[in-house]
């Protein structure tokens, strides 16, 4: 078993030393901007968490299949950001904003890339399951992106449709990077699948926190302008299950206008007290506490150590600790 200081001395010196392409600068600077402002790398970290439950040390390209999962989902927010006109990431400018959104679109591409160059390290017997694994999330990724920008048009989303969503956009994305982790660590396939299940169902209850975060957080503690979902009229958790609750008051609410500075505070006031009326910030606690026990209840099933499994709960209280 590998213990959680020497993964977190591991991340802090494998993203420290990260290297990229040195030219053309224009490419390669907003790569090494993106992960230099840092991030939770909560994927990288549960990927050698996995690994670690397995094996006592680092080896057989390990560390370059957890670097691969942190440069493509930097990648994705990218992407992500030129789509949602985000104007600031983890508290910083965000690339498009920075250099341009032809730059962003390009060093977005060449990010996805590496990422791929970086996973061909691994162990030569862990290679295929791991590509086959990596390619099939990565197209549900940009699933679930296409999801999410469809849904921009729709005037309501169902619940359980914004549920398919953010599994597809960010649950399939962790729950990689746990079966990852296994994987390479040649742990037996059950177990595989079950830490599978756990990072999914954790990452449901992370993307719901997120949106959870995204109205009720502290810029300071979240890395990004609140309200900026509705702001963006962005279907979130939180929208659509006071959808559920009273359409016409949410949507009175979502329909005043922005684009000045006095104008967005009134409506980001006016949707959350609406919120509030309705108790959807208590019912979105209850639902990330629920997705975050369902995880749990996959890694009773492996049959771990007690201390393995208390790793485990730490990782998933850490994820979404936040929103407590």
């Amino acid at each position: 078993m590998i213990k959680e200081a020497v993964i977190e001395q591991t991340l802090a010196q494998v993203f420290d030393n990260i290297e990229f392409t040195a030219e053309p600068k224009g490419l390669y600077d907003p790569l090494r901007y993106m992960i230099g402002i840092g991030g939770k790398r909560i994927r990288p970290r549960l990927c050698l968490t996995a690994y670690g439950l397995y094996k006592d040390e680092f080896a057989d390209g390990i560390l370059d299949a957890a670097t691969a999962l942190e440069v493509f989902h930097t990648f994705t927010l990218i992407h992500d950001d030129i789509m949602d006109n985000a104007p600031m990431r983890r508290g910083q400018a965000t690339v498009w904003k920075k250099w341009s959104v032809n730059t962003a679109v390009l060093s977005g591409d060449v990010m996805n890339i590496d990422s791929y160059r970086r996973l061909a390290n691994i162990n030569a017997s862990a290679l295929p399951a791991t590509l086959k694994l990596f390619n099939t999330t990565a197209a549900q990724v940009c699933e679930g992106q296409q999801l999410d920008m469809e849904f921009e048009s729709c005037p309501k989303v169902k619940m359980t449709e914004y549920m398919k969503m953010i599994g597809l956009k960010t649950g399939v994305l962790i729950a990689c990077a746990a079966k990852m982790g296994a994987i390479i660590a040649d742990a037996p396939k059950k177990d595989a699948d079950l830490l599978y299940d756990y990072g999914y169902d954790l990452g449901i209850a992370f993307q719901i926190a997120d949106d959870y975060l995204d109205t009720f957080g502290d810029v300071k503690t979240f890395g990004k302008a609140i309200g900026g979902d509705i702001l963006n009229d962005k279907k979130t958790w939180l929208l659509t299950r006071a959808m559920e609750k009273d359409a016409d008051a949410v949507g009175r609410a979502m329909a005043l206008p922005s684009g000045t500075p006095e104008q967005d505070k009134a409506k980001i006031d006016a949707v959350t007290a609406v919120y509030r009326d309705l108790g959807i910030d208590e019912d979105a606690k209850y639902e990330i506490l629920k997705y975050t026990q369902k995880s749990m209840e996959h890694v009773c099933k492996i049959g771990l150590t007690k201390v393995k499994e208390e790793m485990l709960a730490r990782y998933a209280d850490k994820l979404v600790g936040r929103t407590k």
